[in-house]
């Protein structure tokens, strides 16, 4: 039996979810958001909390249960809340600048880096003295904000040899030591 799929979600204050047919809305202070179930699992609203049902115990049937639970509670958790990540650029000379929608990266190559980001991620640089430069992505959407990380990660993925490149706040990288380490 799913687990995830069997606890109901809570439907904070000031959150609305409307169901219509296989649709679900969320709609809250931070924005909307909406998902289309699969047509097998059933949802509905009972005294603001949402419950996700599955017709029986197939193999598929509990994947799909525990996966559209996930996506409506993130939805419900992003109107709400919303999702921040932090991002931090280790590398000398590594620079971040945001103006609007577009982000600048100077990551060590020979060309500057700009990326469009979609109207629904907020963006902002930051740069203090004697610091690495951080990138604080701000969005409703769990699943957009994690598809722009990545995407930003991937120009300049951290190596294990000095730690450089772009990567989370908080983040541990595996170390290596050199080749001097181990010739002897």
């Amino acid at each position: 039996m799913s687990r995830i799929g069997k606890a109901p979600i809570a439907i904070p204050a000031g959150v609305t979810v409307t169901v219509d047919g296989n649709t679900v809305t969320v709609k809250g202070p931070k924005g909307q958001l909406s998902e289309t179930v699969h047509d097998d699992i059933t949802v509905k609203t009972e005294d603001n909390h949402i419950i996700v049902e599955r017709p029986s115990d197939d193999r598929e049937h509990r994947a799909r249960h525990g996966l559209y639970r996930a996506l409506i509670h993130n939805m419900v958790v992003g109107v709400s809340d919303g999702y921040r990540k932090e991002m931090e650029l280790v590398g000398v000379g590594y620079r971040a600048t945001a103006t609007g929608q577009v982000l600048e990266l100077s990551l060590g190559f020979s060309h500057a880096i700009y990326i469009k980001l979609p109207a629904e991620v907020k963006v902002e640089a930051k740069s203090e003295r004697n610091k690495n430069p951080l990138i604080i992505l701000e969005s409703a959407d769990k699943q957009l904000i994690g598809q722009v990380c990545a995407k930003i990660r991937s120009l300049r993925k951290p190596e294990p040899y000095k730690g450089k490149g772009i990567k989370f706040v908080g983040e541990v990288i595996r170390r290596k030591s050199g080749k001097s380490a181990s010739a002897k």
